[in-house]
């Protein structure tokens, strides 16, 4: 059965943001403190020749400056959430690029280069010395060294190229400085084995942190968490269902406890999102309650709760939600080739699919399917929309595909939430499919703001499809 639900407000969905663990209620509204959350460094520096001769040999470079300045100082402003600029040194040698690179490359989170003229002497020992992601933002009859930036690239070079008289032109990379700083400040809580290898991967290519906990730990938090409160926002979520099917008033209660348990885990710890091995605690019977709520909860708030394990996932979504504003959806993709479709299935979705500042989508209690006990939702997303699926392999790769969402799939097969998507060809992406089960999906076409990261942060991005 396909069917299309309209969005609800907070009132009847019952997540009103006074629910929320304090610290995330701020961050819920993009008001929070905490460092991934902040405005990006974007260190701005003009480069130009000791001697000018293109574009003219008169150029006056510190009119130059000064015009660009004005019209950045615009783009700040219109993006003052996600960058706050600082530098705007002009070097014209490249004995002049260390001095800059020493006062500027820890602090950045990312650079803006802006040349003036041609040639130039100072542009590979500044990119050759700098770890933050670059953007090579060149106006018309500044020179020629965008010719020269994909052969950066190839040596290992973490930067984009921009030719372009409009400085709007310049807003989709803010968000992506804001992420790269995002992922920098970042910390992943994992319980599982075996994820050390791939989250030293993860720590070493974006500066993102990680701390391995184990089932105990979530224990103790759960028996931390106050029940009083945990009654109330069980009260307050069974409220804002559409129906309730399978779960009991005590499963609800243990799954809100988790929820202020690993809430608070979170905050103690200064991190931002948590992905547990949950089929291996629930087998060895050592998880005290189902996640699934409390990760619905962290995705809606711009937080991430990543079921079994997947850090491959969860840095997929700490990627691409910073710049597009979308939770992810991780899923187990079923094929439809009779259809060339992909059917997307999990039993942890975010209710604010269409954006964490946006509404949210009605929901249904439900049982955890595959186990049949604990609590799941079963969210109605919306359908007649673009999608991304995306998935890190490893710390320098990226798959990702488009699809449009044909509608919803009731179903008593696979998981909770289910929609069908039509993709491009499903049979060619059948074919090639690998690097494991997952998938990530956001709502709208971010392929090419992924690219652009790719480039900038220095991992491949690959059709997949």
């Amino acid at each position: 059965m396909i069917q299309t639900f309209r969005p609800i407000t907070r009132r009847r969905f019952g997540f009103s943001l006074c629910g929320l663990p304090p610290a995330f209620s701020r961050l819920a509204a993009g008001q929070d403190p905490m460092p991934w959350n902040e405005p990006a460094v974007v260190a701005k520096v003009y480069l130009a020749a000791p001697r000018v001769h293109w574009p003219k040999p008169d150029l006056d470079l510190q009119a130059d400056i000064a015009e660009v300045e004005a019209r950045l100082a615009d783009v700040q402003r219109k993006n003052a959430r996600w960058v706050r600029f600082t530098g705007g040194e002009l070097l014209r040698t490249d004995a002049e690029a260390g001095p800059w690179l020493e006062r500027h490359a820890d602090a950045a989170d990312g650079v803006l280069i802006v040349p003036l003229s041609a040639p130039m002497q100072a542009i590979g020992p500044l990119v050759n010395g700098l770890k933050a992601p670059a953007l090579y933002f060149s106006r018309p009859y500044a020179g020629h060294g965008w010719a020269g930036i994909a052969a950066m690239r190839g040596a290992g070079r973490k930067i984009d190229a921009l030719a372009t008289s409009s400085y709007g032109d310049l807003d989709p990379y803010m968000r992506i400085f804001h992420a790269a700083r995002h992922l920098r400040h970042s910390k992943v809580l994992i319980v599982g084995r075996n994820r050390e290898k791939l989250a030293d991967a993860y720590a070493a290519r974006f500066g993102t942190a990680y701390k391995v906990l184990d089932y105990p730990d979530l224990q103790a938090c759960f028996d931390a968490a106050d029940s009083r409160k945990a009654g109330e926002l069980a009260r307050e979520f069974t409220a804002g269902a559409l129906r309730v099917v399978e779960p009991k008033p005590r499963e609800i209660h243990d799954a809100l406890r988790f929820y202020l348990g690993v809430s608070a885990l979170m905050r103690r710890e200064r991190a931002n999102a948590v992905t547990v091995d949950c089929f291996g605690g629930l087998l060895a019977k050592q998880m005290p309650a189902y996640p699934c709520v409390a990760w619905s909860r962290l995705n809606d708030q711009g937080l991430y709760g990543v079921c079994e394990g997947d850090l491959q996932s969860t840095m997929t979504q700490m990627l691409v939600t910073p710049c597009s504003g979308m939770p992810g959806f991780v899923t187990d993709p079923v094929f439809d080739l009779s259809r060339n479709e992909v059917i997307h299935a999990h039993c942890v979705a975010a209710t604010k699919m269409k954006g964490i500042d946006g509404p949210s989508y009605p929901y249904i209690l439900r049982d955890h399917l595959e186990t049949a006990e604990g609590v799941a939702m079963q969210v109605l997303m919306p359908s007649g929309e673009t999608i991304t699926m995306a998935r890190f392999v490893g710390a320098d790769r990226m798959l990702v595909s488009t699809g449009e969402v044909t509608g919803m799939v009731e179903s008593d097969r696979g998981c909770r939430s289910q929609i069908r998507t039509r993709v491009a060809d499903a049979a060619k992406m059948l074919a090639g499919y690998g690097s494991g089960l997952h998938r990530v999906i956001f709502y709208g076409d971010h392929v090419r703001t992924i690219e652009r990261m790719g480039r900038m942060m220095g991992f491949r991005v690959e059709q997949e499809g």
